[in-house]
């Protein structure tokens, strides 16, 4: 019998294969608000084992991208008990990814009052999109006070305790990809010589406070983590430290209890490879489930589950364009190629209006 396609555990929930639809950043949610078109799309992916949500800002200043969702209104609540009660239906169990955008974002993005934080006043290179005035650079962040960080932790509780009140059944703490908790953990970004910068113990307290807060909140079985070691996106660079900074953060997050580590890698792209040693680290240190993710076929992650190199693995792309994944891989039919250029557009097109098989 195949490992992919058995029924797996997470914490105490019992998910219907071993799949994980990853978080995607799709910039449908029209003045931040989840809807009805998003609700439809996530339930035609309801086949996954698990599907963890797009990025999900808990503060009006992690909202960096345009048309991204929070969780921290009413109106938010109400859209994602809309996307809830549509996939719970079709099987599969759902954690929301938490992302505050950190120093990725732009004014233009954000609500009045907003502001840009980071754990340093060091503007990330490159630039952002704006639906107001198309692309612009990143500006310099403000660097958080010992006060905005205590609100930060306090946001991220609030923020996990109201995807629970939407119907979740977790969250994930989203630390990779160059966003707010990766900031601090790297230390290009992190310049702080306070008891939240300087060494890798100083640079991980946020995460891990962060981390603390969402179980106190809501329980330890509902909290994972996202992590990008050896990722550079967002103007992250390698650096030599690195595995010893990582093994440090799996080791402290091991402590906590984590329900699951959710590596990126993302070398199918282009990006660094992440060292098999990487992998296999956190698989020693960390005695939760460990989520792999990066280019996957159902082969490859029939091979590495039976293998024991990770609990669960997580496919991005291929359940964006194919809303019948699980079908298409258990039959072995051909898989439909993602269209780039609707990926974060707003409407129906390159969203919902993918073929399923026999559709």
């Amino acid at each position: 019998m195949s490992q992919l396609f058995s029924p797996a555990t997470l914490g105490t929930l019992t998910l219907q294969n071993h799949l994980v639809m990853a978080p995607l950043t799709r910039c449908r949610a029209t003045g931040n608000i989840p809807n009805a078109l998003m609700a439809e799309y996530y339930a035609q992916r309801g086949t996954a084992g698990l599907t963890i949500s797009e990025g999900t800002s808990p503060s009006p200043n992690g909202l960096g991208y345009a048309r991204i969702p929070g969780i921290f209104s009413e109106a938010q609540i109400a859209g994602w008990k809309l996307v809830s009660d549509a996939v719970h239906p079709k099987g599969a169990k759902l954690f929301m990814q938490l992302m505050h955008c950190g120093r990725i974002g732009h004014p233009l993005n954000l609500p009045a009052g907003a502001r840009i934080l980071a754990p340093s006043a060091v503007a990330a290179a490159g630039e952002m999109y704006t639906d107001a005035e198309g692309m612009k650079p990143h500006p310099t962040p403000q660097a958080m006070s010992e006060a905005d960080i205590k609100i930060a932790i306090a946001e991220y509780a609030q923020a996990a305790k109201n995807a629970v009140a939407a119907g979740f059944d977790g969250i994930e703490l989203h630390s990779a990809n160059g966003y707010l908790l990766e900031q601090f953990i790297r230390p290009n970004s992190n310049q702080r010589s306070d008891a939240y910068g300087g060494a890798i113990e100083g640079r991980a307290r946020f995460v891990l406070e962060v981390a603390e807060a969402a179980i106190k909140a809501i329980g330890k079985d509902k909290v994972g983590i996202r992590l990008s070691p050896y990722g550079v996106f967002n103007d992250m660079p390698l650096y030599d430290a690195m595995a010893a900074d990582y093994t440090y953060l799996a080791q402290q997050l091991n402590a906590r209890g984590l329900v699951y580590i959710h590596l990126v890698d993302h070398s199918p792209q282009g990006a660094p490879e992440v060292p098999d040693a990487i992998k296999q680290m956190f698989r020693r240190e960390f005695k939760g489930k460990l989520i792999l993710s990066g280019g996957y076929d159902a082969a490859r992650a029939e091979r590495d589950l039976l293998a024991g190199k990770c609990d669960l693995i997580a496919v991005g792309r291929q359940f964006l364009a194919n809303p019948d994944l699980v079908a298409r891989w258990k039959g072995g039919a051909v898989v439909n190629a993602p269209d780039m250029d609707t990926f974060y557009t707003p409407g129906a097109k390159g969203y919902t209006d993918y073929p399923t098989l026999g559709g």
